[in-house]
């Protein structure tokens, strides 16, 4: 039960939880509104600021209201509650002198400033500030920290809030900002001004409630009233994170988060906001069609029809395969379209994983992403949630934080900025999880709500079917799964996957999937091949087929082509997508494609005409209700499914589980896509890292 105490804000009387801060019981309750720089609804409480002031009458000065709780108030002398003040005339002179200390320092720069019209000084300087200064010193300066290629630093502005350096250690995880010195001469710095490092640095910019840390990429572009801000969804993981797309002319110039407690919290990763600036690099902008070796610009008509001819053979010799990257209207006109060739060589799955096909939850991530707050032991097989999935590996930590909660690790020791226990490295040490002795194994099978995690890219092949039967029943023997629980998780890498899986683009009766549709193309059974946006696989094998490319980048499958048809990144067309924990959302389009580029199902729905075939949509909506008519799970926007429970036992098939390694999937996280790929801003960052990887190797040795 919550313990209730008596407060009086502003003259009228509230009942507030006693755990509340001042500043939440003011807000929530009285209604007033507070300023504050430091504190942060999702950081520790630092009461830096001072700026969050209100008079408790009676006491000899002003409250910091972030920083006192409820409980800590006594009554008055008479019994009555405690009175509090937001807007007396103390509390606006102690504002206005806290104002006046904080500007004291801080250069005259809002003209030049890309904090300018979003900043939280500039605001509360309206409300709170004088138009004179009573100091007459110089004004300190402070040399600006090298932060890396993403975060910008002009650090005479800083108002040592320690918002930056909080961030970095408690959610991010990683001690590379802090406060050196006392005084007027704290600075804010990187530990021996070194780069950044963490896949979430930055989300500083975010967080400076000055022009302090600023967007380097981003620097000088557009002041933040002249952009276009359309709320989309990312792509660059299956997190399925909220995002704002600004752009300026048809120009995507920077990507921010969206608040959703529920998947994102409010951060992105790096690579998910510095990543726009691959959206206007080595694109796809018209068809080619190779010739002699050498691919020319054509026609949309002419290309069109090459490709018709070449899938007017036989099925059994076509195959498609869709990347990572796709929304689910265009998967669905592929999968529409092959189907009524005939063709039965279909897959989505193109890390070579075998898994889908059955009930929905076996392949989801069942407890939720904010479900994993819950979890009081959690294991973790063949996957690196810092790469695979840094939005998932900051709630792990968040839980770990508060307390409670033991991890394990089967597969490649790496640093995911937790404490963890290393139980294996391969899937036959799942076999002997059960009857292992260790700490963790033991502290699992006692856990009230204990979690699997199994990264998609272990269960590649046969192999990866064996090692899902083993944890299929080892879910079902320690309580992973229950009628009131079910813990087993499958992260998955690729935004398409789950839309994929849940609407069937899966080999039909007879069909190969990806591995074995590349080995068959290789050997000259399958003779053309589709690729919607598919370049994380062995185009190698694929020389001797008919390729037909359909993507937005001149990346891997564009290489092997023989026709590319020009297509739309994520951020030009509308599309749903389905993220990790089966919740299906929308992204709206911000841009245009780039010149003869056209959105993905339109080029299909043509494609449909010239064989023959043609689709029974016209339009994106209409689109839509076949999609959602054919498979109704995605006509659910924005929640995620109940937690189905079933069978662990029935999952995966029967096999010899491997002894080789586990070796993570992604060798470097900011090269993962062809955006990424295209990307200045991700090949400085890859460069940074792999020197300091250098550095430590050198050091090592």
């Amino acid at each position: 039960m919550t313990d209730l105490r008596k407060l009086n804000i502003d003259g009228t009387e509230y009942e507030v939880p006693a755990e509340y801060t001042l500043m939440q019981a003011c807000e929530e309750f009285g209604g007033a509104e507070i300023p504050r720089f430091c504190y942060h609804e999702r950081l520790s409480v630092a009461g830096n600021c001072r700026m969050c002031l209100v008079e408790w009458v009676g006491a000899p000065k002003p409250q910091a209201s972030c920083a006192l709780q409820v409980k800590d108030l006594r009554p008055n002398r008479d019994g009555t509650p405690a009175n509090i003040r937001t807007n007396s005339e103390t509390v606006k002179k102690a504002r206005e002198g806290v104002m006046e200390f904080l500007l004291i320092n801080h250069p005259l720069d809002c003209p030049i400033c890309d904090q300018g019209g979003e900043c939280d000084l500039q605001d509360q300087a309206m409300g709170y500030g004088r138009d004179t200064s009573r100091f007459e010193e110089n004004k300190r300066a402070v040399d600006d920290k090298n932060m890396g290629p993403l975060v910008n630093t002009i650090m005479t502005r800083c108002i040592q809030c320690t918002r930056c350096v909080r961030f970095i250690t408690e959610v991010a995880g990683v001690q590379e900002i802090g406060l050196v010195n006392r005084g007027e001469n704290a600075e804010i710095t990187t530990y021996l001004e070194e780069s950044l490092t963490s896949e979430m640095s930055g989300n500083v910019i975010d967080l400076c409630p000055v022009g302090a840390l600023t967007s380097k990429p981003y620097a000088f572009n557009a002041r933040p009233w002249e952009l276009d801000k359309v709320d989309s969804i990312d792509v660059m993981d299956a997190v399925g994170s909220n995002i704002r797309v600004d752009s300026r002319r048809d120009a995507v110039l920077r990507i921010l988060p969206v608040t959703n407690d529920d998947v994102n919290e409010e951060w992105i990763s790096d690579k998910t906001r510095f990543v726009w600036d691959g959206l206007a690099r080595q694109r796809l902008d018209r068809p080619f069609i190779r010739e002699n070796g050498t691919l020319r610009p054509a026609g949309w008509d002419e290309a069109l029809g090459v490709v018709a001819v070449k899938l007017k053979g036989d099925p059994t010799q076509i195959a498609a395969i869709a990347g990572d990257l796709c929304d689910a209207e265009s998967m669905k006109a592929l999968k529409d379209l092959m189907e009524s060739l005939g063709v039965k060589h279909l897959d989505c799955r193109q890390d070579g994983s075998l898994i889908g096909g059955g009930a929905r939850a076996e392949y989801l991530f069942n407890s939720t992403i904010a479900g994993l707050e819950d979890a009081d032991a959690i294991l973790l097989v063949g996957t690196n949630p810092r790469h695979e999935a840094p939005l998932v590996n900051t709630r792990i930590r968040k839980t770990w934080i508060e307390g409670g909660l033991e991890i394990g690790l089967i597969g490649e020791a790496v640093d995911l900025t937790y404490a963890y226990e290393h139980v294996g490295t391969s899937a036959a040490d799942v076999a002997g999880f059960a009857a292992s002795t260790s700490k963790f194994a033991k502290r699992f099978k006692t856990a009230k709500n204990p979690v699997i995690i199994v990264g998609a890219a272990a269960l590649r092949g046969e192999a990866g079917q064996a090692l899902l039967a083993e944890l299929g029943q080892l879910a079902k023997e320690t309580n992973v799964i229950r009628e009131d629980h079910n813990g087993f998780n499958i992260l998955h890498g690729a935004a398409s996957r789950v839309g994929g899986l849940d609407m069937g683009f899966l080999p039909g009766e007879g069909g190969l999937a990806t591995d074995a549709i590349l080995d068959a193309a290789q050997q000259g059974a399958v003779k053309a091949v589709y690729l919607l946006g598919a370049d994380e696989l062995d185009t190698s094998k694929l020389k001797d087929a008919f390729v037909i490319y359909q993507g937005h980048h001149g990346d891997n499958g564009a290489h092997v082509a023989d026709v590319i048809l020009p297509g739309a990144a994520y951020t030009e067309k509308s599309g749903l997508y389905v993220n990790m924990e089966g919740r299906v959302q929308m992204a709206d389009r911000a841009t245009s494609p780039k010149g003869d580029a056209k959105e993905d199902w339109a080029i299909l729905r043509a494609l449909s005409a010239k064989l023959d075939r043609i689709l029974p949509y016209d339009s994106l909506d209409a689109l839509r209700e076949k999609l959602m008519a054919d498979h109704p799970t995605f006509m659910s926007l924005d929640t995620a499914p109940d937690r189905a429970i079933f069978d662990g036992a029935a999952l995966g098939a029967k096999g010899q589980l491997s002894d080789a390694p586990f070796k993570n999937p992604i060798e470097d996280f900011y090269m993962t896509n062809p955006i990424a790929r295209a990307s200045n801003v991700m090949a400085e960052c890859s460069a940074v890292i792999e020197e300091k990887n250098k550095t430590v190797k050198e050091a090592a040795e």
